[in-house]
């Protein structure tokens, strides 16, 4: 059928432009009578609901946390190298730790049987859950290394907890990285990559704060380098993660806190290797300046990530290009 066409009162006349018939030897293309949609949210809403966290609670569960988890590590390396007063302050500095980020978690939980309420099943699939496994495994050890390392008491049972706590110790300071990211908030939920590394960074660099500022110099060595290392990769990590984020970076990269944390890391780091080797005063405040670090690192990370749930784009725009990625990768099979 061509354009022409015949109208009601027997007169012919020309289709419009939309209405057209495909593949006619006249063919136009179809003007867009509305704009293409650019979908933001309803009225500027978030699309998620912010998440009830409060960050007193849970910021500072995961620097404590961090920081317990790596503190027992570096006491038991201080246990077998011969370092008995790096050793005890790096215990009692876990035992401590943990109690703080364990009344962080039961404060955010509102009652402490929801703790208990987590231990009845074991769900390989839930951070939470596991969480909460390591902390049962990781506490006793803790406590008892603790004890026994301020009392004297039982020798070889405090080395074999410190050993047992030391061990465990890594993963109490990073399962809290898969505890965010599994979350749908958008700058952790796309950062699982690179989000355990920061997290043991900042755990080692303030275990190695801790040590510098309670340790004798004759025994800080094991400390300073693990503040070096642990700032080292938490810097490294920070900067991959917002390289490979893009857009979705903009909360990390307005960060006040993360910048400061990392400023604080580093300067802590740098001092503690060189003139902390000489001046005890220089290595307690490299101490101080690297626990700052760590404390506004973390901090910083769940500023940003409440940033993100409360902005519309951080939530839409992933997903959009998550749908393009998968169309391009269909066309090309």
């Amino acid at each position: 059928m061509s354009q022409t066409d015949v109208r009601l009162d027997d007169t012919p006349g020309v289709r419009g432009d939309r209405e057209a018939t495909p593949g006619s030897a006249g063919r136009r293309r179809e003007r867009l009578m509305v704009p293409k949609a650019d979908f933001d949210s309803y009225y500027g809403r978030p699309v998620l609901n912010e998440p009830t966290w409060r960050a007193a609670d849970i910021a500072g569960y995961l620097f404590l946390g961090g920081l317990a988890g790596a503190s027992s590590t570096l006491a038991a390396a201080a246990e077998l190298t011969g370092r008995p007063r790096l050793a005890r302050a790096a215990k009692v500095g876990a035992l401590g730790a943990l109690g703080g980020s364990l009344y962080a978690l039961i404060h955010d939980l509102g009652r402490p049987e929801r703790f208990v309420n987590m231990l009845r099943v074991f769900k390989v699939t839930s951070p939470m859950s596991v969480g909460t496994w390591i902390l049962t495994a990781y506490g006793p050890h803790a406590g008892a290394a603790a004890a026994t390392g301020v009392t004297g008491l039982f020798p070889g049972l405090g080395r074999a907890a410190t050993v047992g706590a030391g061990v465990v110790g890594p993963a109490v300071a990073t399962y809290t990285a898969a505890l965010i990211c599994d979350t749908a908030v958008p700058v952790w939920h796309e950062a699982y990559r690179e989000m355990p590394f920061l997290f043991a960074g900042s755990a080692a660099a303030s275990a190695g704060g801790l040590g510098l500022l309670a340790a004798p110099l004759s025994e800080a060595g094991p400390a300073r380098r693990a503040a070096l290392a642990g700032a080292a990769v938490e810097v490294a990590a920070a900067a991959r993660m917002e390289r490979r984020l893009g857009p979705l970076a903009e909360p990390l990269k307005r960060s006040g806190l993360l910048r400061l944390g990392e400023a604080l890391s580093l300067a802590g780091a740098l001092a503690g290797a060189t003139v902390g080797r000489r001046s005890r005063v220089a290595a307690m405040a490299a101490g101080a300046a690297l626990l700052a670090g760590s404390a506004c690192t973390r901090f910083g990370i769940f500023q940003a990530g409440m940033e993100s749930a409360n902005d519309p784009k951080h939530t839409v725009q992933p997903q959009r290009r998550r749908l393009a990625r998968a169309r391009a990768e269909r066309d090309l099979t």
